[in-house]
């Protein structure tokens, strides 16, 4: 028995009911379930959403896509479910502004790698852009563009081989010295004095300080299990941030002195707490507290990250390995070595003076022994 009907087709085989339906010119069919526990309306229904489903994938995948409805659409509910707050707040700004824009009405098929690029050369001249904002576009359309290819919608990806313009103005990587980190330690109050310390010494985060509670504060470490970002109490950044983060002996003396002056030390409370009794905003102490007094001195260029990169640079010349320095800070290797670490000029020199001298021998050594040859 066959029954043909605008849902598909239906039919028994084996005491079995089979749907059929056409999909791109193709046939195709599934088998529903057994007569005597499916009813025939009940599989008509069944082929009336096989069919349903099937159409609507077709539609979708012989869709003509625009740039800026694929983004909105298909791109960032997806990534969406990835992406962490902080991340997903961030990038989700950036592509809009910055690409949809851009690119909104472009058909995705319609662009191509010139374009892309020129767009991005854009940015980073008429725009102004950072080197570090133009080349999160790049990777952004990178994977914009991944995505269309793995949903059919596109054969290549134009932005495969996109780069980053080299007259994007980079920002000064800043990092203090070891005299400019005492000052900074003598002009702040205990507890700004104590954040600055975890910042510069213990090489924290400031979402990691501010989250930190009593129960994860131990004599030698500092447990990183969480962090504090806008307000909402956050799992860290990177799996490699989940850590103990080392404190020095005098760190660790200093915050037994505040753990003194707390309003609360159980296991729980914060241990640098808002009026609210909620983790301080890091903006707020920023501004409030800190910014105004490095200014004073000549270190309003100083923030967290100059912080953090203060860390790593002068672990760097006291000889720490790089490893237990990429440890402590909670990113990799790489991350360490190309980004937070900066040597000082006189570090530098002495190692080029050493080069000299080590060929100087080498000469010495050359002119001994062909004066010797010669005698």
């Amino acid at each position: 028995m066959r029954q043909r009907h605008q849902a598909g087709g239906l039919r028994k085989q084996r005491g079995r009911w089979l749907g059929t339906w056409w999909e791109g010119g193709k046939r195709k069919s599934r088998v529903l379930g057994f007569v005597k526990d499916m009813t025939k309306s009940k599989a008509r229904e069944e082929v009336a959403r096989l069919v349903a489903e099937s159409s609507a994938e077709c539609e979708a995948a012989n869709k003509v896509w625009h740039f800026g409805e694929f983004v909105e659409q298909v791109f960032f509910p997806y990534y969406c479910r990835k992406w962490k707050a902080s991340t997903r707040g961030s990038t989700m700004n950036r592509i809009a502004i910055h690409l949809v824009a851009d690119l909104r009405d472009r058909e995705l098929s319609g662009l191509t790698r010139d374009e892309l690029q020129d767009l991005l050369d854009l940015k980073a001249g008429r725009d102004a852009l950072s080197y570090s904002t133009v080349a999160h576009l790049r990777w952004d359309l990178k994977q914009v563009f991944d995505m269309a290819v793995a949903e059919g919608h596109i054969a290549r990806n134009p932005a495969l081989l996109l780069f980053t313009p080299k007259d994007a103005k980079r920002a000064e990587r800043g990092i203090m010295t070891g005299a400019e980190a005492q000052t900074c330690f003598r002009v702040l109050g205990p507890r700004e004095r104590l954040i600055a310390k975890l910042a510069i010494l213990a090489g924290m985060r400031p979402g990691e300080i501010f989250a930190l509670t009593w129960g994860e504060i131990t004599p030698v470490y500092a447990n990183i299990r969480q962090r504090v970002y806008r307000g909402v109490i956050d799992s860290p950044k990177t799996a490699n941030s989940y850590r103990r983060a080392a404190l020095s002996d005098g760190l660790s003396r200093e915050i037994e002195e505040w753990r003194k002056r707390a309003p609360s030390t159980a296991a729980s409370a914060w241990v640098f707490p808002s009026e609210r009794m909620t983790p301080m905003a890091k903006e707020n102490v920023w501004r409030r507290w800190i910014g105004p007094k490095l200014e004073k001195i000549g270190l309003g260029w100083v923030n967290f990250q100059v912080m953090r990169r203060t860390h790593a640079s002068l672990m760097s010349d006291l000889g720490v390995e790089g490893k237990l320095v990429a440890d402590q800070l909670g990113h990799s290797l790489d991350v360490n070595q190309n980004v937070y670490t900066q040597s000082a000029v006189s570090k530098r020199q002495i190692a080029v003076n050493k080069l000299e001298n080590s060929l100087n021998g080498v000469q010495m050594e050359f002119t001994v022994l062909t004066d010797s040859v010669n005698c």
